[in-house]
């Protein structure tokens, strides 16, 4: 097992606007709000959270579980 990468570049799909953020380990993130055009986004339909959707790097439990849909949608 390779090891779980939490920095992943957000970019919004509103303005473009790019940001590396830390990935929390212990909950998915459903909302992220851009800095530069205060969009909050949301995942997109069948991904789990915003790392997901609109970030560089998947977030650590889909990371852990190779590409599956692990996480558990509310």
């Amino acid at each position: 097992m390779s090891e779980v990468v939490l920095e992943s570049t957000i970019t919004c799909p509103n303005c473009g606007h790019k940001k590396e953020e830390i990935m929390p380990t212990d909950a998915c993130q459903y909302f992220y709000e851009c800095e530069k055009c205060h969009k909050v986004l949301k995942p997109q339909s069948g991904d789990c959270c915003v790392y997901c959707s609109y970030g560089s790097i998947p977030c650590p439990p889909i990371q852990l579980d190779n590409g599956k849909s692990c996480c558990q949608k509310k």
